[in-house]
């Protein structure tokens, strides 16, 4: 399902790195040692926006992307 919130996700397996553009500012954050089962978890869910709210924001170090690589 689209998500109203989530424009875009990356995730880098070798860096456990979940990248996160987001609708409303089109910025990107790069949440820091995401499992691959989360990851797989997030895509997998049926509300992104929930899920993330649930299991990712405020559990993960995160830095925001710099505008250079907002465009992904």
């Amino acid at each position: 399902m689209p998500s109203t919130s989530i424009r875009k996700t990356e995730y880098d397996p070798d860096r456990e790195i979940l990248s996160v553009w987001f609708v409303t500012s089109g910025k990107r954050y790069d949440y820091e040692a995401v499992p691959a089962a989360t990851y797989q978890a997030f895509q997998d869910a049926f509300a992104k926006g929930r899920f993330f709210n649930a299991h990712i924001r405020d559990r993960f170090k995160y830095r925001r992307a710099s505008e250079n690589d907002d465009n992904g």
